[in-house]
């Protein structure tokens, strides 16, 4: 085997063993379809990248692509008058079927929806094997292909190093961060643990809610105005919406706090660009807020980025990856009931963020290979029971949900979409804060 799994890669193989650890991505490209050009260009990409024929070895936690091509089969799906229902219902097939445990076997499944005069192409892939950005240049290479054009650029480098030379590199940073260790834990029992009110299953079911161009503009305005990032204001968003499906938290008298995990992408410690490298390279960070009836947004921001650049300045998401360690050398002696309930018990966040500024990733694509929208889904795994993917195209947000239906149901959800795009409007001058029911789907 030719290369090695680093150690949130690892940690994914064991969620798998619970349910498909699988992630969606739907790109909207302009023009009418040709699926028998489509699933040429995905072939022929996919070759060129070399990320075909993937071998392997679940035990070992050791892959290799060994190459070749390989004939995709594209279904095509008619996207009708609603394509974003068709979409929706087709990402969440998507993530609830899962790919071989181990062994030979291709990590992608793709699909198409027909939308008249654009069309959406889906990708569906074993999480393990990368993440979001090298989707994107994924995506943006086989449109590229489809127009006929050629990316110029080289295969990437497909077995990048493992996050021991991560450590090694900040050696000293990673040795005075373990310092913080024990407060990190400590503080973890003021979260509030998620419950499971339908069940113990672990189905995922997705939805998504889209900022239209004033509400996306006000909140990059909003965070520029409060000195945070844009990802810490998002963070105060989920923390705003979901707070009220918790109100039995505030009678408690220790745990009366919300967590929330923040994905970081470590990828510039690590790797080069996703056009460079195909892999993954995440760790993550917990933030914290009482989120109390009737705090402004505002305080919720400023709050929330005060722990995140505590994070980024001390590197403390070197920390999760030592958690992640831990958990692996445990991992064997512990029951399957005990496994189950771990993270939930001992790493009790209600929600993972993970954003995506698509954007970013595709503006060099080259001839006319544009994308018009862009959705994800991200399966949540038992480590929380929602997952939310922002992604930016154009004057555009559009956020994917994912949620174990053991602890949201549809109703739950929709109240939270609702609660997202009207926290995100009311940043708005009064005279624009319309309703957009339309909106929310």
């Amino acid at each position: 085997m030719r290369g090695r799994l680093n150690l949130f890669q690892a940690a994914m193989l064991r969620w798998r063993g619970f349910h498909p650890y699988n992630a969606v991505h739907v790109a909207e490209l302009p023009g009418p379809l040709d699926a028998d050009r489509l699933a040429q260009a995905i072939a022929d990409y996919l070759e060129a990248l070399g990320v075909t024929g993937l071998v392997l070895d679940a035990k070992r936690r050791r892959f290799e692509f060994r190459g070749g091509r390989v004939a995709y089969d594209v279904p095509v799906l008619a996207g009708g008058a609603a394509p974003l229902a068709v979409i929706e219902r087709e990402m969440e097939r998507q993530l609830n079927d899962g790919f071989a445990e181990s062994g030979a076997f291709e990590p992608f499944r793709f699909f198409a929806v027909d939308a008249g005069r654009t069309f959406h192409l889906g990708v569906a892939y074993d999480h393990f094997l990368a993440g979001g950005d090298s989707i994107v240049a994924l995506l943006k290479g086989i449109a590229v292909g489809y127009r006929g054009g050629r990316t110029g650029l080289p295969p990437p480098q497909r077995y990048p190093r493992t996050y021991e030379w991560l450590f090694a590199k900040n050696f000293l940073t990673a040795h005075v961060g373990q310092y913080y260790l024990p407060s990190m834990l400590l503080r973890m029992r003021r979260a509030y643990r998620p419950r499971y009110r339908y069940g113990e299953g672990w189905t995922n079911a997705f939805a998504s809610v889209e900022f239209p161009p004033e509400c996306y503009r006000a909140v990059v305005t909003a965070a520029k105005r409060w000195g945070v990032t844009f990802n810490d204001l998002l963070l105060a968003l989920v923390f705003v919406a979901l707070s009220p499906e918790v109100p039995e938290r505030h009678g408690q008298r220790r745990r009366r706090e919300l967590a929330i995990a923040s994905v970081v992408n470590i990828r510039h410690e690590l790797a080069g660009s996703p056009d460079e490298t195909f892999g993954q390279f995440l760790s993550s960070q917990i933030v914290m807020h009482p989120a109390a009836p009737g705090t402004p947004l505002e305080t919720i921001a400023r709050d929330i980025h005060a722990q995140t650049q505590r994070v980024k300045r001390r590197k403390l998401y070197l920390m999760t990856l030592y958690m992640l360690s831990w958990g692996a050398m445990a991992w064997p002696f512990m029951t399957p009931a005990q496994r189950k309930h771990v993270y939930a018990k001992n790493y009790p966040v209600w929600a993972g963020l993970s954003t995506l500024n698509v954007d970013a990733l595709w503006r060099d694509a080259a001839g006319d290979a544009s994308v018009l929208h862009y959705l994800r889904a991200v399966s949540t795994g038992p480590f929380s029971p929602m997952v939310v993917a922002p992604a930016s195209v154009g004057d555009r947000l559009h956020i994917g949900l994912s949620y174990r239906t053991a602890a949201f149901n549809g109703d739950d959800i929709a109240r939270i979409s609702s609660a997202l795009l009207a926290a995100a409007r009311d940043l708005l001058p009064a005279p624009a804060r319309e309703p957009a029911k339309e909106l929310v789907a």
